[in-house]
């Protein structure tokens, strides 16, 4: 996401490289490109202007350190605008309520019915609530077929009337049945429509009235543009909702809406959707989107996508394993299919500063670790077990059972007894068996 952006503000602050100062010629040369950025980008032209209006004050309003480059200090000052660009702070959702309800609201198309099991299955697994998924779309019999899929993968109940063609009704009964079943927070999918109506605003808004939610959340398709945010004002000056949801920003958008939204309708993004994967729904932080944006990587969001997947008690199991020196092709697997679920492999990398920008034309697929998986699916339950039975004989078997090749074979056994010495070696807290500690560099 944003790679567009983030390679055209670098292009800009390097005509600061060299500069010894900030100048008012220096700064309004920068500031042209930046704002070219960002119309680029898709940003609203007053938002760019009034944007890069205020840089230029701080930037010449600044006395720059002589230990700080102008550069630097140009792109510390972006950075902060970036972040108030985008809200300033991280807003959650509300979900106090007995049970919360939460309204969905967006275009047809835009991705509420995702969304809303991406985010029933967020509460459920990350905050331990037990939701209810109710199908409000009586236009759009597969909006209700897609929403029992949904529910029926990440185990969350949906409700349903069928013959009832009134979803106030439906929307109503729904949160008097999330009461009698113990139900914590209802989550209700409206039907969209393919553009804004009347009979349609008017629909929603008397949902709203009649079930009162703690949460009116606008779903928009991030890969819309200005059109996203045309649309979230006329949204917002009906329905006066709460926060807003980018879906599809790992697409081919150039990230306008994320930067112009907040101002326009003044509610905060409170999730970006980043892939078509249940899991792939991140909470929105504009201070580590800006970090994003300038090429600064993203290492609370890795840290913290990392510790989701992490088992206290598996790993203290790891831990003796890989000190007795056992550590095996299925424990290997086991934390290939961890990494897995953390999220797409080229967004992942993209959070570590500097990596981003290396893998910008580098196409990495989910299918990256497939070559490695067929290998390991390819060895007997007692060579995954015993890695050292893997003789010439079994490695051409295995080759030819995973459609590979007896180098790819060699090559991963190899990388594998590279890991094992080194995993032993940082448990043993840096000492190699029989080997003097390593000399720090």
């Amino acid at each position: 996401m944003f790679e567009n952006l983030s390679e055209r503000l670098e292009k800009s602050f390097k005509i600061l490289k060299g500069q010894g100062k900030i100048t008012e010629i220096n700064v309004a040369e920068t500031l042209k490109e930046v704002r070219r950025s960002l119309l680029d980008a898709d940003v609203n032209y007053k938002i760019a202007k009034e944007f890069t209006n205020t840089v230029k004050e701080k930037a010449l309003g600044m006395n720059v350190l002589t230990a700080v480059k102008p550069g630097q200090m140009m792109v510390k000052i972006v950075h902060d605008e970036l972040i108030q660009l985008m809200g300033g702070t991280h807003v959650d959702i509300n979900i106090k309520g007995n049970p919360a309800v939460i309204l969905m609201s967006g275009l047809q198309g835009s991705g509420k019915t995702t969304f809303s099991g991406k985010l029933a299955n967020l509460l459920k697994t990350k905050r331990g609530k037990h939701p209810l998924l109710v199908a409000c779309d009586v236009y759009r019999p597969a909006a209700i077929e897609q929403l029992k899929v949904l529910g029926e993968q990440i185990g969350v109940p949906v409700y349903s009337e069928e013959g009832n063609n009134d979803p106030v009704k439906i929307a109503l009964n729904a949160v008097k049945e999330a009461r009698a079943t113990g139900k914590d927070v209802v989550i209700v999918d409206t039907a969209g429509r393919l553009a804004i109506d009347e009979q349609m605003m008017n629909e929603i808004a008397a949902i709203k009235k009649a079930i009162d939610p703690e949460e009116t959340l606008f779903v928009v398709d991030a890969m819309t543009g200005q059109d996203a945010v045309n649309t979230a004002k006329e949204f917002n000056d009906r329905l006066n909702f709460d926060g807003v949801i980018l879906t599809k920003l790992d697409g081919d958008t150039r990230g306008g809406a994320a930067l112009s939204i907040r101002t326009v309708v003044s509610k905060p993004i409170k999730f970006v959707g980043t892939g078509e994967k249940l899991e792939a729904l991140d909470v929105f932080h504009p201070e580590r989107m800006a970090d994003r944006i300038l090429g600064m990587g993203d290492i609370v969001s890795l840290v913290e996508k990392a510790q989701e997947q992490f088992d206290a008690e598996e790993a203290k199991k790891l831990q003796k394993k890989i000190a007795k020196n056992q550590f095996n092709f299925n424990d290997f697997l086991s934390q290939i299919q961890q990494i897995k679920k953390m999220g797409n492999i080229k967004d992942l990398a993209s959070m570590i500063p500097g990596v981003g920008k290396a893998l910008k034309d580098v196409d990495i697929d989910d299918d990256a670790f497939k070559g490695v998986e067929a290998i390991i699916y390819s060895m007997t339950p007692e060579e995954r077990e015993n890695p050292e039975l893997i003789n010439g004989s079994r490695r051409k078997r295995i080759a030819s059972g995973s459609g590979t090749t007896i180098q790819d074979v060699n090559r991963l056994l190899k990388q594998f007894d590279e890991s094992k010495k080194m995993m032993r070696m940082l448990s043993k807290g840096g000492k190699m068996m029989g080997k003097a500690p390593m000399k720090r560099r």
